[in-house]
């Protein structure tokens, strides 16, 4: 059984946790650690005592962002073979972290190495599932024989083009909310037979 003391350690890691994603959500990842802990209401000392350092906290941050983009779309291909199903989970997952997302790919560059190779093994993750949803399609010939990587980045393409100009395109609402039927309709009307 955890003692209280113990129990308010995670309950303070946790708060951290929130208050920097959604601090980085809003702020981009140029916002400071001072700024997270006066939002969480802790000393700024106390990031430091639950996170080594700033790099540890953006990469616990992305990875539990790809640990959620990883299990819904790992579960689904298992029980589903549709690139359409596929489409919608992956839009659907990205929208709840839409303003993070932004961020994570506006300001990748800003990103040290091993924060950025999180986001690639998030990537990766994703195209290895979608690789085999469209080579399955492919021999079904439902979809177009147009090799699976370029279909791949299209789809990523499509949808950084859009959020990154998500001033143009959606200022006051969420983007991919409002364009998610429009974004899946077009890759699917580009592959399919």
């Amino acid at each position: 059984m955890k003692s209280k003391r113990q129990i308010q350690k995670e309950n303070t890691k946790i708060k951290i946790f929130e208050t920097a994603y959604k601090i980085y959500s809003e702020y981009g990842f140029t916002a400071t650690t001072a700024m997270i802990a006066k939002e969480a209401g802790v000393s700024h000392g106390t990031i430091f005592v639950h996170f080594s350092s700033v790099n540890e906290l953006l990469t616990c941050l992305i990875e539990s962002f790809g640990a959620d983009l990883a299990l819904e779309i790992h579960d689904l291909t298992e029980k589903n073979d549709s690139i359409k199903k596929l489409l919608e989970t992956h839009l659907n997952i990205l929208s709840k972290h839409e303003n993070f997302y932004i961020h994570l790919i506006s300001e990748k560059s800003l990103l040290p190495e091993d924060v950025r190779m999180t986001l690639v093994n998030i990537q990766f993750n994703f195209a290895f599932h979608f690789n085999r949803i469209i080579e399955g399609e492919i021999q079904n010939h439902t979809v177009k024989s147009i090799p699976v990587y370029m279909v791949f980045n299209t789809w990523i393409g499509l949808i950084h083009y859009y959020l990154l100009n998500k001033d143009l395109f959606s200022p006051d609402e969420p983007l991919l909310k409002r364009y998610s039927l429009e974004l899946i309709a077009t890759l699917l009307e580009l592959i399919k037979k």
